[in-house]
């Protein structure tokens, strides 16, 4: 069988049309989590920690400044509050993940006849 010829198997395969599926809804559901965690969670903390943006928080290592050809050097910064948002994030995920294979798992134990004999 030539390399095309697989290819063209492999991707006709119910797994890859399936594998394609779950990576677009992946992206559209790290969207969702993203304005959850954007949005709805980090604004609270922020307004409790005296009204900052979260994302905004940093430790800077090297202010700004401009070089001696006039050009603008950024911040040197450990960027805390972009991490503690992604970090956020990839909980939510995880959780969410564990749950749908949890949810899987007890469906798919629930049809299996041979369980339980």
């Amino acid at each position: 069988m030539s390399f095309v010829e697989e290819f063209k198997t492999f991707a006709l395969k119910g797994n890859a049309m399936d594998m394609a599926v779950g990576i677009i809804l992946g992206a559209a559901f790290n969207k969702v989590v993203n304005s959850i965690v954007g949005d709805l969670i980090m604004p609270p903390i922020g307004m409790l920690i005296g009204g900052v943006d979260f994302k905004n928080l940093e430790f800077v290592l090297k202010p700004a400044g401009v070089s001696a050809q006039g050009v603008a050097i950024p911040n040197v910064a450990v960027r805390y509050g972009l991490f503690v948002n992604t970090l956020i994030e990839f909980l939510i995920v995880a959780l969410s993940v564990f749950v749908v294979v949890k949810l899987m798992n007890r469906m798919l134990k629930g049809r299996n006849p041979k369980e339980g004999a």
